[in-house]
């Protein structure tokens, strides 16, 4: 069996691992980058955020053709030609990972292509795709595995049950589409089969969809998939599910025990990801695993074992591609023997629906449970003249900071663009600015970014374009 030594192995290409690796090179060390596809990548470009996004760039300019006509401009229904879009999508992010090909050969870093397994706390097996097998003996190793789509037991096996990375594959538009979850990957998936021209449903056990956020950023997204969506069942669970040759026939029940029985043309299961831990030899090393999977791991990604640390989605919540991609150039430096340390003060999460929903640090229901008072601003985006000319005056900008010294606590948006303009709120958290930073700092006019001005201003009772009691709170 040939063998390669390296300072720093790298097992998965995703947006941990593939920056972890750059990161590692960059600083002078060499580098041997392990993954299953011909370039790097990793599920977020091959399988996930990348193509996901494609496809939601294709939903909203149908959406947003389909809405013109409020404007004295009207197009013709949008004619979707699935083999074509289909191969757009698949363009993308064969640029992107060619791309990132590309930059491994610039860094001279060592690309090996197969499924890696631990032998011992210093070395690794790799099955390559060629079929021929290699040993990589290493002084750290990063590992970067990712996760998998969760499923359910007892839901059948069919081409008409799909997961997210089937329902990415867009095979077809089916006349009826139910999503089970709704969670952020099933409400993006869904919207975009919407706009494509699937009657879909959504069940969710919870009382609400997208849970992690607060309700009223949620507000503006569930008034719109009210009339794109044809039913969302939330507080309901699946108890049956029968795949046949042409459909599936679903059995739901709700709180008060009702029962009732559906038909669709596919079925989208998206319930939660869970870590790729198993089969990775760990068992042969002193690396910890706990109950849900994850690799216990300290401040600066390590393990148990001194010599493997672990990022990403493999190494616990929130399982973010950028959570991954800042852990990994951590690992990387940590290993270098710098001293850097995972201590995010805050993390931006983002829905990719139409409007994007999008919050970093505390949440209101955060500061509820965990009885945090907070002071809220409130700017409604029908006081934003931005939004106004945009016709997208239901978002909502809302920034929370502590009562006594003002300091930024959270940010929270809904509206068009919210995945971008969230960005300064994670700044503002980091840098521990005060309201009064974000008041009396210059936004340009007209954008969607003085909502954020606005939204802090309001923390003192009135802005320049809106003033109400009921803007400010207290929880």
């Amino acid at each position: 069996m040939e063998m390669i030594r390296t300072k720093v192995a790298v097992i998965g290409g995703g947006p941990g691992g593939y920056p972890a690796a750059f990161h590692a090179a960059d600083l002078g060390m060499d580098v041997t980058l392990i993954d299953r596809e011909e370039n790097p990548g990793g599920v977020c470009l091959y399988r996930g955020c990348i193509p996901s996004k494609a496809l939601l760039h294709a939903a909203a300019v149908i959406e947003e053709a389909r809405e013109a006509k409020e404007f004295g401009v009207a197009f013709g229904e949008p004619a979707i030609d699935v083999a074509k879009l289909r191969a757009w999508k698949e363009s993308v992010f064969g640029k992107l990972t060619g791309g990132l090909g590309q930059l491994t050969r610039q860094r001279k870093i060592r690309f090996v292509r197969g499924t890696a397994r631990f032998a011992d706390s210093a070395s690794l097996e790799v099955a390559q795709a060629d079929g021929t097998a290699v040993k990589v003996a290493f002084e750290h190793a990063i590992v970067a595995t990712g996760s998998s789509p969760a499923s359910i037991p007892g839901f059948p096996d069919s081409p008409r049950v799909m997961d997210s990375t089937g329902a990415l594959r867009l095979d077809d538009v089916p006349a009826r589409m139910l999503v089970v979850g709704g969670g952020y990957i099933g409400i993006e998936l869904g919207q975009a089969y919407a706009a494509f021209g699937s009657r879909v449903s959504v069940v969710e056990m919870l009382p609400a969809i997208l849970a992690g956020a607060d309700a009223d950023l949620v507000k503006p997204l569930a008034q719109r998939l009210k009339r794109s969506f044809e039913a969302i069942m939330t507080q309901t669970r699946v108890t049956g599910m029968e795949a046949g040759e042409r459909e599936v026939r679903v059995t739901f029940e709700d709180a008060a025990g009702k029962r009732t029985e559906a038909t669709f043309d596919r079925v989208l299961v998206s319930v939660g990801r869970k870590p790729n831990s198993r089969d990775l030899g760990l068992d042969r090393t002193r690396v910890e695993v706990d109950a849900a999977g994850f690799l216990k791991v300290d401040a600066q990604r390590c393990t148990a074992e001194p010599t493997i640390f672990a990022i990403g989605d493999v190494a616990g919540q929130p399982m973010l591609a950028h959570k991954a991609t800042y852990e990994g150039k951590i690992a990387a430096e940590a290993i270098a023997g710098k001293r850097s340390v995972y201590e995010p003060r805050a993390i931006p999460a983002v829905v990719f629906t139409n409007p994007e929903i999008a919050w970093c640090g505390l949440t209101e229901a955060e500061a509820k449970e965990k009885s945090i008072e907070v002071k809220v601003g409130r700017f409604p985006w029908g006081a934003s003249g931005r939004a106004t000319t945009l016709g997208r005056a239901d978002g909502l900008t809302k920034v929370l900071a502590d009562p006594a010294s003002e300091r930024i606590l959270g940010i929270g948006i809904a509206g068009p663009g919210a995945g971008e303009l969230i960005a300064e709120g994670v700044l503002a958290i980091e840098m521990g600015a005060v309201a009064a930073d974000l008041a009396w700092t210059i936004h340009a006019h007209p954008t969607l970014s003085e909502t954020v001005m606005e939204a802090a201003e309001l923390l003192h009772g009135s802005s320049t374009h809106f003033t109400a009691a009921a803007s400010k709170s207290r929880n």
